[in-house]
Order: structure tokens, then C-alpha cells, then sequence
């Protein structure tokens, strides 16, 4: 059994606004990396995401970007207390234009967890933290509130 997840939600925004709150770290910071985001998604770069909720920032490998159409990510899994050791997930994002594009399907898929019950924990936690991340976008993108500020601390 493969350890794998999709999420997906609808955004009321054309699919080139909801793509660069994604992409432009500043948008990023608006509403998910609560410590910033600094970087910008293009292929080949390697950002950092920092959240105040976690301890210290993040390193993301911008795999391949796709303008309004495709990112993908990989980022260091590391459950703690697994003993597989430090590896790293593919998180692959979609963009697809829905209603004349008047709104965006986005997708989030994770994958590449070892096959250990505390990577599977791990999993379930990154599954959270995606679906919270596509809730907090869209009330971003769409009224301009920052879901996650006071959420977590």
C-alpha cells in the first residue's frame, strides 16, 4: 500500500490569481507561511517556507513549475522517531480553470512516504495541514482574510 493523498477544493477566482498566491511568496505569507515564505516557485530554485507554528523554516526544491497550470514541490518528510531517516515527499499541485474561468480547481497530492506507521502519521498530519492550507487560500484569494493568523498559537 502506497502512502498517498489528494485534497482538492474550489477557488471563485480565474486560475493565473489563485496560481500566484501560491508562486509569489508574499501572497504566500498572506495566508499560510506564518513566518514567510522567501522565493519564488520556478523550477530549479529552492525556497524556504517558515512557519511560526513550527520550528524553523522549511527548505522547498521547486521541482517543475507550470505557470497556471502545474508546481511541483519536494520537501524533507523526516517523521520524528521514524527509522527510515530523512527523505523526501513529492507535493504536486494543479491549477485547472473551471466556469469560464471564473474559478480554479486546485488539487494537492502528496506522495513518497516510507512505508513505517509513524510515516504514515506523518502523512495524515501533512494531509491536515494541505486541506487547512486550500481552506485558508480561499478565503485569502477570495475576502482578503488571513485564516491561519492566532490559529495555531
Amino acid at each position: 500500500m502506497e502512502f498517498k493523498f489528494t485534497i482538492s477544493g474550489r477557488i471563485s477566482k480565474p486560475v493565473h490569481e489563485v496560481f500566484e498566491a501560491v508562486a509569489d511568496p508574499q501572497k504566500l505569507s498572506g495566508y499560510f507561511t506564518t513566518g514567510g515564505a522567501k522565493g519564488r516557485l520556478k523550477t530549479g530554485a529552492v525556497v524556504t517556507w517558515d512557519f511560526h507554528d513550527f520550528p524553523g523554516a522549511f527548505p522547498v526544491n521547486v521541482v517543475e513549475v507550470v505557470p497556471d497550470q502545474k508546481i511541483v514541490l519536494t520537501w524533507g518528510a523526516a517523521p520524528e522517531g521514524d527509522e527510515t531517516g530523512n527523505y523526501d515527499t513529492t507535493v504536486t499541485m494543479t491549477f485547472a480553470p473551471l466556469d469560464d474561468n471564473t474559478r480554479t480547481l486546485v488539487s494537492i497530492t502528496e506522495e513518497g512516504w516510507k512505508q513505517t506507521e509513524t510515516a504514515l502519521k506523518s502523512s495524515y498530519g501533512n494531509c491536515e495541514g494541505w486541506t487547512f492550507m486550500l481552506s485558508a487560500m480561499k478565503v485569502y484569494v477570495e475576502h482578503g482574510i488571513n485564516l491561519r493568523e492566532g490559529f495555531y498559537k
